[in-house]
């Protein structure tokens, strides 16, 4: 009985010391930003120039002047460097604000564009001091004007990981 609990022992410890288990980390234990990065991944996926033009990479919408042309393939590392581009250029545009909340609107402004965020009552509350924002924040999950439970549960995930009160 010994011997078998020893075995145990040395197989759980085993386990728990493996890649494998330490890839399942909690998204929390990641800095604030990296977590924007995976949320961002997870929802847009890698998009094919092929089937989804103007769209690559992770949801980059091709910008006049840019050298993709439909049919690109885009590899994850390019993939990567360009989502990481686009999201500091929109948490820049909300530099007067806390880091996290500017984080927070960056991430927001990925998905629905800078123009409604800076229209949106999010927006309006975190400049007015008002941190009270879920129902504000939860709300931008509509597509073509009805409510999308993959973009609610986007949405809740963005605030659940990202929003400090």
């Amino acid at each position: 009985m010994k011997k078998l609990l020893i075995f145990l022992m040395a197989l759980v410890t085993l386990a728990v010391t493996t890649p494998a288990f330490a890839a399942k980390r909690s998204i929390m234990d990641l800095p604030p930003y990296e977590r924007a990065v995976l949320i961002i991944k997870h929802h847009e996926t890698l998009h094919d120039s092929r089937k989804h033009w103007p769209y690559l990479g992770y949801g980059h919408r091709k910008l006049p002047g840019e050298k993709y042309f439909r049919g690109y393939k885009m590899n994850e590392r390019e993939a990567d460097a360009l989502l990481r581009k686009d999201l500091n250029k929109f948490i820049a545009l909300f530099a007067g604000f806390k880091p996290m909340d500017a984080l927070l609107l960056g991430v927001l402004s990925y998905n629905i564009g800078p123009g409604a965020v800076m229209k949106s009552s999010v927006y309006r509350k975190l400049k007015a001091g008002d941190r009270n924002i879920f129902k504000s924040y939860t709300a931008h999950c509509k597509y073509k004007g009805k409510f999308h439970k993959g973009l609610y549960k986007r949405r809740c995930q963005e605030f659940t990981a990202l929003y400090v009160p």
